[in-house]
């Protein structure tokens, strides 16, 4: 991948590696020199070099840039995709709940002239304020289980493979047996098939299946577990939850946010703990032999402690929040599109047969 540090506009936002030596021989293989060669990779996020920026004394910064996560193509989501990402020290959560409801609803006026706009043949209000609510209360909404009752995972997970339908021998019993709390559990099964958003196995969540479909109107869907936000601020109140957001319109998430997480030990112990799950699931999801059409590249790669991001935090990082927005999901609405395909220039498409 060519390119330099930093948003190359629409070729993508890309992040230097280490260097290393390399052979190169021309066509004829008659010239050839070794070189420091310098590798580049996609970024699957902005905010590491904004919270440098942060720990450098700049208290408030953005960037726009493009993304990339395999996550499969479908109508609504696509691998490389552009957000913005935005932090203000001295603020929290709540601050970005009010710049995301001023930033769609100006975006809304510009473009459209109002705040009441037709999605799809369906009527969406963008007229301040908009619904918050918390994770735990929309599934209790849904599927009459409270899960801040389960006083032991194993009564969580019979609760959600319940609700769920998942079959003893299957894939996604596997990775729901390999959660290892309560929250993994409402946020985090693996494998449930739902062949209208992704045409191959694909992680979702209780909260995904039974809830994200009916947040038509904006919903702030408040405070997640701590153990599914490994860079959030612990909650101020409740115990075992964070000052975390996401943001909802149409069934589909336009926007994350949260209180950052400053304190470097508990941020070195959460990443620990969030390597130890990826590899007791990785360990579990290599003893199921699973369909090799459909792939299952969520849990086959190695994770590592992000040191250069812990010896930041140690400089310093100011109380602060932060929060991304999908900017092409954003458009999608503005514009009435049905799919993310109609709003890329370049969309990767799937490959014909």
């Amino acid at each position: 991948m060519a390119g330099s540090r930093g948003s190359c506009g629409e070729s993508g936002t890309l992040a230097a590696g280490s260097t290393g030596a390399a052979n190169q021989r021309s066509a004829g293989g008659v010239l050839e020199r070794t070189c420091e060669v310098l590798q580049f990779f996609g970024k699957k996020a902005l905010q590491k070099s904004l919270n440098d920026a942060q720990v450098g004394g700049l208290e408030k910064v953005y960037e726009i840039g493009r993304i990339f996560r395999n996550e499969g193509i479908s109508t609504r989501h696509n691998p490389e995709f552009t957000t913005i990402e935005m932090y203000e020290a001295y603020s929290d959560y709540e601050s970005m709940m009010n710049l995301a409801e001023e930033i769609v609803t100006r975006c809304a006026m510009a473009t459209t002239g109002k705040l009441k706009i037709d999605y799809q043949g369906t009527e969406i209000s963008l007229e301040r304020p908009w619904r918050r609510e918390t994770m735990h209360r929309l599934v209790e909404e849904a599927t009459g289980v409270d899960f801040n009752s389960f006083g032991d995972v194993e009564s969580a997970k019979n609760a959600a493979k319940g609700l769920l339908g998942f079959k003893t021998e299957s894939s996604e019993n596997t990775s729901l047996q390999a959660c290892s709390s309560v929250g993994h559990v409402l946020n985090e099964v693996k494998g449930f098939e739902n062949s209208h958003i992704l045409q191959q196995e694909h992680a979702v969540t209780v909260f995904e299946t039974v809830v994200e479909s009916t947040l038509v109107q904006p919903t702030f869907v408040l405070d997640y577990p701590v153990e599914i936000s490994p860079l959030a601020k612990p909650h101020r109140r409740y115990a075992g939850l964070t000052e975390r957001f996401e943001l909802f319109v149409c069934g589909r998430e336009i926007g994350n946010a949260f209180s950052e997480l400053t304190d470097p030990i508990d941020q070195r112990s959460r990443f620990e703990n969030q390597i130890k799950q990826h590899n007791a699931k990785r360990a579990a999801m290599d003893k199921v032999k699973l369909d090799e059409s459909k792939g299952d590249d969520e849990y086959s790669y190695e994770v590592s402690l992000d040191e250069d991001f812990l010896t930041s935090l140690e400089y310093g990082m100011p109380p602060a929040s932060g929060m991304g927005l999908g900017i092409d999901r954003l458009v999608m609405l503005l514009t009435n599109s049905a799919s993310i395909r109609d709003v890329i220039a370049f969309p990767v498409l799937k490959l014909q047969q």
